[in-house]
């Protein structure tokens, strides 16, 4: 038996070894964790528990019979973070530069089952050259497996990929597939490189300006969250989960609190004087949430639009809100993809959702119309009005016209909303208005400048102003501002219980 055990431990230390000290050395050298290291540093100590370490492969064609491929090149395995339990894999580059073949991405496949049969997040770190092209299509095969289940476990488990090295070819699929894609400085992801773009359109371009974190957060929008480093990268899936449930059927974890929620003056001062001007919503949401603790999402993609995770009262919700600061706070295309997208997620895991609203209106243009405005901004009315968890609505300054409707009006569901005394719910602004309703007295009229603001004033009078829509019943009471927190925790408290009642079928047909 003893000379059994020491065989087993030098297999383990060789596996560990990953592609040898030389390869595990480039890699640091690099300013990047090794797969292990990664995974020691993501979850509680000495809680993972290996699975498939002495996997193999089984190809034997151009060079690949008899050669070792310790782990396959990838780790994978169950633990803890912050005593939940996940499941996760890690890709090895220092292995074949961690190409997915065959074994590889079955290994993948069968944590990500136990993830779903066990209601836990998956948590994949991609650190991979692609397909490994010596296996051929069984390696394409064992792609579409994860790919397959990456779409099992949507809507059940929180998914998580994080980014931390090259992320190439059809290797980009699963984290375009999961719940959220954090991505460091020194990864980059894309289906086709540089080189193979240069042949067919003769277009030149860098790896990073191709498929680097800027790239994906500001243009793409495929990336979530952009880290310096794998150490950062990890932080920021800790903090995430932290917000997170573990599954569909649980509510987002509740942290104690005293119940105490102090009206907030500063709320009272914190709109500009001049209603055209802008200001960063992110300064309320920061003064309404526990602790000022926000997690935005995507804060460098669509900014006219802000989501962000945070706390009241040790509940987890969900933040939408116009971004004044930004194209006035206007709705585009990408800004509705993005909060649809968000409210998804959190309708899926039972995250309640709070919704700022100052919004002119959708944003106008030709390109816009033939992008498709129309289609993409109904994502965003579907997305609320298929919403069950609890909705509630903060109207600060402007709620004009389908943009006012799309920010989860009343009629797309919301259970409360409330206005600010400097809330405007109208078809468009007093000006655009006045030109329509008044035209003709404006153009009889001796001084007609006079008489156009002296009709904008009448209209602006009339409307300007939350009583209208509160009279209506589309607002629920009009607040002021610094009891924001406290009429939100209140809200939330009392509908906890809310159930959803929908038609039976299989699912909505959304616009996409």
């Amino acid at each position: 038996m003893k000379e059994k055990i020491e065989l087993l431990q030098k297999k383990r230390a060789e596996v560990e070894l990953g592609g040898g000290a030389d390869r595990l050395d480039k890699q640091r050298a690099q300013g990047k964790l090794t797969a292990r290291e990664r995974v020691e540093a993501l979850v509680d100590s000495g809680s993972f528990q290996e699975l498939g370490m002495f996997a193999q492969h089984r190809a034997t064609l151009f060079g690949m019979e008899g050669k070792p491929m310790p782990a396959d090149g990838v780790v994978t395995g169950a633990a803890s973070i912050g005593g939940r339990l996940v499941h996760l894999a890690s890709q090895d580059f220092t292995v074949a530069g961690g190409s997915a073949g065959e074994l590889h991405c079955q290994k993948i496949a069968d944590i990500m089952q136990q993830s779903l049969s066990t209601g836990s997040p998956f948590v994949f770190v991609n650190d991979s050259g692609g397909a490994r092209v010596q296996e051929g299509i069984d390696s394409l095969s064992g792609y579409g497996k994860v790919f397959f289940l990456n779409v099992e476990l949507s809507g059940a488990v929180p998914q998580i990929a994080l980014i931390c090295g090259p992320c190439a070819g059809g290797a980009a699929y699963s984290p375009a597939l999961t719940d959220f894609v954090i991505q460091t400085r020194q990864a980059q992801m894309f289906i086709t490189g540089p080189d193979v773009i240069k042949q067919v359109t003769h277009e030149t371009v860098t790896a990073e300006e191709l498929g680097g974190p800027e790239a994906h957060m500001q243009k793409s929008g495929v990336v979530h969250f952009v880290a310096e480093d794998d150490r950062q990268a990890i932080l920021l899936c800790q903090k995430l989960l932290s917000f997170l449930p573990s599954n569909n059927l649980e509510d987002p974890p509740q942290l104690e609190s005293d119940g105490r929620v102090e009206p907030d003056p500063a709320l009272n001062d914190i709109l500009p004087k001049d209603a055209k001007q802008g200001y960063d919503v992110r300064q309320i949401l920061a003064r309404v949430v526990d602790a000022g603790d926000l997690l935005e999402v995507q804060a460098g993609y669509a900014p006219n639009i802000v989501i962000a995770f945070g706390r009241i009262l040790g509940r987890t919700v969900g933040l939408v809100a116009n971004q004044p600061s930004y194209l006035a706070g206007v709705l585009d295309i990408n800004a509705s993809v993005k909060a649809s997208r968000f409210v998804r997620f959190c309708n899926a895991f039972n995250i309640p959702l709070v919704t700022f609203v100052d919004v002119p209106g959708f944003l106008p243009g030709v390109q816009q119309e033939h992008q498709g405005i129309i289609r993409h901004g109904a994502k965003l009315l579907f997305a609320y009005s298929a919403t069950t968890v609890p909705k509630l609505t903060v109207i600060l300054r402007k709620a004009y016209g389908g943009a006012y409707l799309a920010m989860c009006a009343r009629d797309l569901g919301a259970d409360r909303v409330f206005a600010w005394p400097t809330a405007e719910v109208a078809v468009m602004g007093a000006e655009g208005a006045a030109e329509i309703v008044f035209r003709r007295e404006i153009k009889s009229a001796e001084d007609p400048a006079a008489k156009r603001a002296e009709l904008i004033e009448e209209y602006r009078q009339t409307f300007s102003n939350p009583y209208v829509a509160a009279g209506r019943r589309l607002v629920d009471d009009v607040i002021e501002p610094a009891n924001t927190r406290e009429v939100l925790a209140r809200s939330l408290e009392y509908l906890v219980t809310k159930r959803g009642v929908r038609p039976a079928k299989k699912h909505g047909l959304i616009p996409l």
